[in-house]
C-alpha cells in the first residue's frame, strides 16, 4: 500500500499536468474521461495520463488518498483539481486555461 501511495506521490510531482483516467486519451474508456481530455487538449498544453484500467492498484488507492471517490481525476502542479464535472465547469468559466497555461 505505501509503495503504490509513494508511485502515485512521485507520479503527480513529476507531471504537473496529469490525469488519472480510464483509458487513454486516444482511446478514452468512459465517457467522463473523454470530456476530461477533450477539455485538456482544447487548452493545448501537454499531459501525462494513467490508466487506472491497467493499474488496478493505483484505482484501489488513489481514491482513498485523494479522498476522491471517482475517475478521471485531474491534477495541476500537484494539486487535485477534480473531476469530469468540475474541470468542465472551469474550462466553462475560463478558470481551467489559466491554471494550465502557469505551467
Amino acid at each position: 500500500m505505501q509503495e503504490v501511495e509513494n508511485r502515485i506521490r512521485d507520479q503527480i510531482a513529476q507531471n504537473p499536468i496529469i490525469i488519472y483516467m480510464k483509458g487513454t486519451p486516444q482511446f478514452p474508456q468512459c465517457g467522463f474521461s473523454a470530456k476530461a481530455v477533450q477539455v485538456l487538449r482544447e487548452c493545448g498544453k501537454e499531459f501525462a495520463f494513467i490508466n487506472i484500467l491497467e493499474n488496478p492498484d493505483i484505482r484501489a488507492t488513489l481514491p482513498k488518498m485523494a479522498n476522491w471517490p471517482t475517475f478521471p481525476q485531474l491534477y495541476i502542479k500537484g494539486e487535485l483539481i477534480g473531476g469530469c464535472d468540475i474541470v468542465c465547469e472551469m474550462h466553462a468559466s475560463g478558470e481551467l486555461k489559466p491554471l494550465i497555461d502557469a505551467v
